[in-house]
């Protein structure tokens, strides 16, 4: 379900077929590589800023048909180019991971739920074009499916990683929401689940459960080891979901994550499926 600093994307795995495996690492070194501009080191904002501006001013060069300065964007562009992948994703890549570095609190879900429209829902639609289901008669409903898988990993993701984040001064929960639960950044700074947060929590696990549930069709419509590979990933969203129900919603002292034994439950549930 998740490889090093970058969530929830399914690289290199046995069930993906091999004729993708190499685009999908060249995607894979792209998102990962922006990501860490954004959260890895020491550099101030406006350096983290630079870096992903030229990751911008590389791809301009290859929509405009111009040689580009670094191997990983020769990479890159010969991916584009041999499966007709569109740009706009890798554009709302960075402006989600630009976002990280500028941005530390969101109001509302709505906001939540528009960084993950960049930041996850990206990643889906490329795949979509690489399983070549997108275009094509079912496209919207394709692409609506991806988006709330996509989405609800992001949020799977952020529940996870409550403590982590919160060490790296970000908060994805919800403010109108943690004042309606009479949660605080205090207590977060406290890893104290009393109170109102595991109520909290539990409402952001039905919520991403539910949208995660929604575009599981989307896993029996793709055929072959694509469809399994995509059922396996929202296994994986939905073992993580039952861990956190498991804890309480208590991340602080129990962060769930996918353990050796838990694969076999997954497959077994994605043959099911």
């Amino acid at each position: 379900m998740s490889v090093g600093h970058y969530e929830n994307f399914p690289v290199a795995s046995v069930l993906l077929p091999p004729h993708l495996r190499q685009p999908v690492a060249v995607i894979y070194r792209y998102a990962r590589t922006a990501d860490d501009f954004a959260d890895e080191g020491d550099l101030p904002a406006p350096e983290r800023l630079a870096l992903l501006d030229g990751y911008r001013q590389e791809l301009r060069r290859l929509e405009a048909g111009i040689t580009p300065k670094t191997p990983l964007f020769d990479d890159l562009g010969e991916v584009i180019r041999i499966r007709k992948l569109p740009f706009q994703p890798f554009y709302d890549l960075l402006d989600a991971f630009s976002q990280d570095v500028v941005k530390a609190r969101y109001a509302d879900f709505d906001q939540v739920l528009d960084y993950c429209r960049r930041s996850a829902d990206p990643v889906g639609r490329l795949m979509l074009h690489l399983y070549e289901a997108v275009p094509g008669p079912d496209a919207s409903t394709y692409i609506a499916w991806s988006d709330s898988i996509c989405s609800a990993l992001q949020l799977i993701n952020f529940w996870q990683d409550v403590e982590i984040d919160f060490a790296k001064d970000r908060i994805y929960l919800p403010q109108d929401e943690m004042a309606r639960h009479g949660v605080t950044e205090a207590q977060l700074n406290a890893r104290d689940s009393g109170g109102g947060f595991k109520p909290l929590m539990r409402f952001q696990i039905d919520r991403a459960r539910a949208m995660l549930l929604s575009g599981a069709p989307l896993a029996r419509r793709l055929p072959g080891r694509i469809g399994l590979e995509l059922r396996m990933i929202v296994q994986g969203g939905l073992r993580i979901l039952e861990k956190l129900e498991h804890v309480d919603g208590d991340v602080f002292r129990h962060r769930p994550t996918l353990k050796p034994l838990d694969w076999p439950l997954m497959l077994l549930r994605a043959v099911r499926a």
